[in-house]
């Protein structure tokens, strides 16, 4: 198993994504940004990756390698990329909820009551309502988020990734994520979107980290 890492220093706990992790996340966001445009205004199925290519100004090799397919554009959150990174830099001894509140707050610059993205968060719960190949490769793939997820609480709790309580408690805080984003649609976007985070972090206890020997 991976060793616990030491704790980071209190700037590196703090420090800003680098220019590598900010012109990933700009081409991502791009990328997704171009396919919700299009599929408002000509619907899912007649988006084609080209057409979110040419829309992005990127190749449609370049969509391909950020989204290797396009559901994954409406299933992958933007800032997933930063996710593994930010867990990582938290004290290994500070418990997983709120590790995961700090990294939530810190990824996606979320102010109480406001969403930067509510919009293209809506238009996403609408297509894994209505669009069947949405669905389906949601469960195909396993969910991309809970697989990173599952490295990072591996690396910061010297765990193997593949430990069925990483796995579970990954996937468990995925699903209890989702069902907050549910009940913040189905109540018309009007809570608070990072209170709802909150309580769904509430129900769960914290990861141990593995025994030394």
């Amino acid at each position: 198993m991976t060793p616990a890492s030491p704790a980071p220093a209190p700037e590196a706990a703090t420090r800003p994504p680098g220019l590598r992790e900010r012109k990933k996340l700009k081409t991502r966001l791009a990328i997704r940004q171009a396919a919700f445009a299009l599929i408002r205004e000509q619907g899912y199925d007649a988006t084609t990756v080209e057409r979110i290519a040419e829309r992005a100004d990127v190749s449609p090799s370049t969509v391909a390698r950020y989204f290797p397919a396009k559901e994954d554009i409406v299933l992958t959150d933007a800032y997933e990329p930063l996710l593994e990174e930010l867990v990582r830099r938290r004290p290994p001894d500070e418990p997983v909820p709120e590790t995961l509140r700090w990294v939530l707050r810190h990824a996606t610059a979320l102010a109480p009551g406001e969403h930067p993205h509510r919009e293209d968060l809506l238009l996403r719960v609408r297509l894994l309502a209505e669009v069947p190949a949405v669905r389906a490769r949601l469960l195909e793939s396993g969910s991309g988020t809970g697989r990173l997820m599952c490295r990072a609480l591996a690396g910061r709790t010297g765990r193997d990734e593949s430990d069925p309580e990483v796995r579970l408690y990954a996937m468990g805080l995925m699903g209890a994520l989702l069902e907050a984003v549910a009940l913040w649609a189905e109540g018309g976007c009007r809570d608070d979107l990072a209170r709802l985070a909150d309580r769904a972090l509430d129900v769960l206890r914290d990861l141990p980290a593995a025994r030394r020997s």
